[in-house]
């Protein structure tokens, strides 16, 4: 037992009181060379957010069919526009694929607290919304009986009965061009998406857009780095939180990416540690 022991043991410093895990040789050069050659994303002066929580999404998620209802009990045609600036396309973590997105035709209702709306301006809106019960939509958490039915009100929160339950004083992000990408995946699945998408909680966003910083996020050693920060779950899926994404560090290169091999070189990987990735993503 003790051969063994000597045998297969990996060297550790415990020199911080950072969390810690245990690398094989061949783990820990990888690991020090993407370390040495990059900055962490967070550190790149991009924003990182996490997409819009509702609070109750069967409310404020609607699909074409209620869109177009919604639209029709509005009065006249300043109403209708009005209206239909705030209902706005978005994506689930569901619709997010790698390089890619399939839009499912869902629409979100941004009444967000940070746009300060006045509900009275929105009356089909208003119609809409009400008719899930201002006892479940007001943001308080207390419990009513209603109908003779236990309701759940929304968490407590300074936030009116109408507006969503995340602030979202980030809001204008959504109106350019993003890194997106939902929160539980196989593997790397970030993708583009335009300018006026917006992605639900638990997605995240990164903005300003980049193809450079996408295809690292997407190589599959980004993936292997990251996937290094937390715990795989049953099933082989990876819960991909902004505050493992963020750590990847990233080198600051002009260079054009478009495979894994150039991601390979640019941190200097050396032909054994290449083939390691390369089994590991299988």
């Amino acid at each position: 037992m003790s051969v063994f022991v000597k045998q297969t043991a990996t060297p550790c410093a415990f020199t911080s009181s950072d969390s810690w895990v245990i690398l094989s040789p061949i783990e820990q050069s990888i690991k020090h060379k993407i370390e040495s050659a990059g900055t962490p994303l967070k550190d790149w002066g991009v924003n990182i957010y996490r997409g819009i929580l509702t609070g109750c999404n069967e409310a404020f998620i609607i699909d074409e069919a209620k869109r177009a209802e919604i639209l029709s009990w509005c009065q006249d045609d300043a109403e209708r526009k009005r209206t239909g600036e705030i209902i706005r396309p978005i994506l689930r973590g569901r619709d997010i694929k790698r390089y890619a997105y399939e839009w499912a035709h869902l629409y979100i209702i941004a009444t967000f607290p940070a746009f300060h709306l006045d509900i009275n301006d929105y009356p089909a809106i208003k119609k809409h919304l009400s008719s899930f019960g201002k006892e479940r939509l007001e943001q308080t958490g207390r419990e009513h009986i209603v109908n003779g039915l236990r309701v759940k009100a929304r968490k407590k929160s300074n936030n009116k009965w109408f507006e969503t339950q995340d602030t979202i004083g980030y809001w204008d992000d959504f109106n350019k061009p993003k890194i997106v990408w939902g929160n539980l995946s196989l593997n790397a699945a970030f993708a583009k998406a335009p300018a006026g998408m917006f992605i639900n909680a638990p997605c995240a966003m990164i903005t300003p857009f980049s193809d450079y910083l996408l295809a690292i996020l997407n190589s599959k050693l980004g993936d292997w780095y990251i996937r290094q920060l937390g715990v795989t779950r049953n099933g082989g899926y990876f819960e991909y939180k902004p505050m493992f994404v963020e750590q990847l560090p990233v080198p600051k290169s002009p260079r054009v990416i478009s495979s894994d091999r150039d991601v390979y070189e640019l941190y200097g990987l050396d032909e054994c540690e290449i083939s390691f990735i390369e089994e590991s993503s299988r």
